[in-house]
């Protein structure tokens, strides 16, 4: 896969990344943290199956599987260096499992069935 495949996946899998970002921190000034973090394990594997609807539609470079650990590993790399130790300065939040663990399987189940 060349270059201009990778960014476009890439891209793809920020933008759901993106949308979950918002959300906990839309969430976080509007109600309390277990809400938010109920709402974030709703919408992430939405937000999720919608971008990989578009990747697979328009773009398709990967196999269903291949998407899937692809998203979900820059969701956890992004999540780990941005949010645990840039933003929190704390891995706490992968003590959680509706926080965390839950919206990581759903976002992989999510991306996988979409393709």
């Amino acid at each position: 896969m060349n270059v201009q495949k990778v960014a476009i996946l890439l891209l793809h899998a920020f933008s759901g990344w993106m949308l979950c970002f918002a959300t906990i921190g839309i969430g976080r000034s509007v109600t309390t943290m277990e809400i938010t973090l109920i709402i974030h394990a709703i919408l992430a594997p939405i937000f999720f199956a919608v971008v990989s609807l578009v990747y697979f539609r328009k773009f398709n470079f990967t196999t269903p599987l291949q998407t899937a650990v692809i998203f979900i590993a820059f969701v956890i790399t992004m999540d780990l260096f941005v949010v645990a130790i840039l933003i929190n300065k704390s891995f706490e939040m992968f003590t959680s499992l509706l926080g965390t663990w839950l919206p990581f399987a759903l976002i992989f189940t999510s991306t996988l069935l979409t393709g």
